[in-house]
């Protein structure tokens, strides 16, 4: 890694110039700024934190036929996999993903947390029923380890071979509300339909089969690849889906078709069914069955997730110059709100395109029992009692598209590197909805809140942080230190720059914390271990003093103030001072944080002729410094209300 310097910065000609700044030799404490043990760099992942000339990684495509069964509130489905081995290594078997299994009650999950609390009654059972796994009508050796199946190969699968395979499946809804659900309101059901079909885990250079199982807590990690996806409903029944609607004069009426295209043409939203419609015949085609196939298509994606519901409202409106169509799906008790929704999906989609251009067709927001979740062109987001609550969930579930629905990271490893980073960037899009507003992301004081407890590492995986500790290791602390790094570390020209080129690096692959690290220090210039060491694999604080100052004058009558400063946290950053002179003008100074490459004193000599008669340490209050008392000395400038 590269030694870099950050340069300091005088605001005016005219003011004592800083001659010299000095580490306190006698300083004894140990140093933060050792280097990190990042794995070696290689072909497939290089120094740079780009993916080399040999990385690669497997795809999976997916063709599923699925039906919802609302008497038995139950999915029953099949699925032809498509799976090719982009691995330089031979593989005997495959493993699958069975989340539904957490809804059992002898599931590892259900052993871990509170049952009740967290998805329902205690009693309920669910889970998936495998009925069967076949390759060319043939059965397949497969077993089933808690949320994982491992599936045996009839034969190796080599290099660049492809191997195709069904699964025949179905589980039922219990009363959950972990990531999906049922939920029952306005005179009709919604049904939130997620981790619903058996789903490749990823084969990677780093770990080989990533089989972590399912607690209910950490999020997913999978492959990309494409989807055919027909869902058969109730007819009375509207659909939002990941993908693209493949056959709208199929299950749309002509009036809803017409409204549609009008959406597509409309920065206004439009309601394309609307609340006093519901319930009305003539506002859903009636076949003689009573069902409804639709059909999705979507590429490069990673996921696929849908609700249904025959009491949904349903608007939108373009996005992105027509690039993209914004949707909302909510019932009508919730439209007083809810109709904002889709322009809250528009802001989303095109602020978040400073990164990269939002790159799918939909964008869908849906109410219904999910608290909040992410997935590929669509979220989840439970009704919300004010428009400022919408907003921000709103916006942070649709920020997910980035990290980590394009920039595919490992989040049952590495909560930080989805919700992290989506925390920082949903800060800015406040900020500029709600300027001057409260912003609870990326918020220093209740990190400060946090940190007085005992706490874990952000590097933590996301099943191991305690429950009451998730959202501030996964979510708001990395959010916090990334926005210190960007606002008060290297600028925000540098580390913008440099986070768009790592989503670009990164765009549906498989990144790792070492791969992020190395490439925002290959954008900004800068060696950051001292960085990362802190705020991500430490549980340290900051804490930057003044402990005096002196005024000495030399032999030859040249006079000079010895600012006395002490880093008396764990945490190391930059330094601040706002510097009173005895002619009551003030000075602000700017001190890298490699001022404390020699220990945790350092000496800053002002010269003369004017004295510094008071110092303030972070003036902006900018960073979240633990113990403020110790911040100031003698008589400095009072800073401005709301500082």
């Amino acid at each position: 890694m590269r030694s870099a310097s950050i340069l300091l910065v005088l605001t005016c000609a005219a003011a004592p110039t800083l001659a010299a700044q000095r580490p306190d030799s006698s300083a004894k404490e140990g140093s933060p700024f050792e280097p990190i043990a990042l794995p070696a760099p290689g072909s497939i992942r290089t120094g740079s934190g780009a993916p080399g000339p040999a990385y690669w990684q497997q795809r999976v495509d997916y063709r599923i036929r699925a039906t919802l069964d609302t008497a038995a509130r139950a999915v029953s489905g099949e699925e032809r996999i498509t799976y090719t081995n982009n691995s330089p290594d031979t593989l005997r078997y495959l493993w699958l993903h069975l989340e539904q299994n957490l809804f059992n009650s002898a599931s590892r999950g259900a052993q871990l947390y509170d049952r009740e609390s967290r998805w329902g009654t205690a009693g309920a059972e669910g889970g998936f029923t495998i009925r069967s796994v076949t390759a060319g009508g043939t059965r397949l050796t497969h077993t089933v380890n808690g949320t994982l199946m491992r599936v045996d190969l009839p034969k190796p699968l080599p290099p660049k071979g492809r191997f195709v395979f069904d699964v025949a499946f179905g589980f039922p809804f219990g009363p959950n509300s972990n990531r999906m659900g049922i939920e029952e309101i306005d005179g009709g059901v919604i049904y939130e339909v997620a981790q619903w079909y058996p789903r490749l885990a990823v084969y990677d250079d780093v770990r080989g089969w990533n089989t972590e199982q399912y607690y209910g807590q950490g999020e997913f990690y999978l492959e990309y690849g494409s989807f055919d996806v027909s869902l058969t409903v109730p007819a009375d029944m509207l659909v939002a889906a990941t993908g693209t609607l493949q056959n709208p004069r199929e299950v749309l009426t002509p009036e809803q078709g017409a409204r549609l295209a009008r959406a597509r043409r409309s920065d206004s939203t439009v309601v394309i069914r609307g609340r006093d419609e519901i319930g009305n015949p003539a506002s859903r085609p009636r076949p003689e069955s009573g069902m409804l196939t639709w059909r999705f298509a979507a590429d490069s994606v990673r996921d696929f997730a849908w609700a249904a519901s025959r009491v949904f409202v349903w608007d939108a409106a373009r996005a992105n110059q027509g690039r993209t169509l914004a949707m909302s799906f909510y019932p009508p008790s919730a439209d007083s709100i809810w109709n904002r929704s889709t322009q809250y999906v528009r802001f989303a989609v095109e602020k978040y395109g400073r990164w990269m251009p939002y790159p799918y067709p939909v964008a869908i927001n849906v109410n219904g029992i999910e608290g909040g979740m992410e997935y590929p062109m669509l979220v989840f987001c439970r009704n919300r009692t004010n428009a400022g609550a919408l907003f921000s969930v709103t916006d942070h579930e649709i920020g997910h598209t980035w990290f980590p629905m394009v920039v595919g990271s490992n989040e049952r490893l590495y909560a930080w590197m989805d919700e992290g980073l989506n925390t920082f960037q949903n800060y800015y899009n406040w900020e500029e909805m709600y300027p001057g507003q409260p912003n609870r992301r990326a918020n220093p004081a209740s990190y400060l809140q946090y940190a007085e407890q005992e706490t874990v590492p952000v590097m933590t995986p996301a099943d191991r942080i305690p429950p009451a500790h998730l959202g501030q290791a996964a979510y708001n602390k990395p959010g916090l230190a990334l926005r210190l790094l960007r606002d008060e570390v290297v600028g925000a020209q540098l580390f913008d720059s440099a986070l768009r080129e790592y989503a670009r690096r990164w765009a549906y692959k498989h990144p790792t914390p070492a791969d992020f690290f190395r490439s925002i220090e290959d954008g900004v210039g800068e060696d950051l271990d001292w960085f990362w060491r802190g705020w991500f694999y430490g549980t340290g604080t900051l804490d930057q003093a003044v402990e005096g100052v002196e005024v000495r004058t030399d032999s030859t009558g040249r006079t000079a103030s010895l600012v006395r400063l002490r880093n008396a946290g764990e945490l190391v950053m930059p330094v601040t001072l706002e510097a009173t002179l005895d002619d009551g003008s003030t000075r602000t100074l700017r001190l890298p944080a490699e001022i404390w490459f020699g220990g945790a004193r350092y000496t800053a000599v002002v010269e003369g002729p004017r004295r510094v008669t008071g110092v303030v340490v972070d003036p902006r209050s900018a960073l979240p410094d633990a113990k403020r008392d110790n911040n100031r000395w003698g008589e400095p400038k009072v800073a401005d209300a709301g500082r």
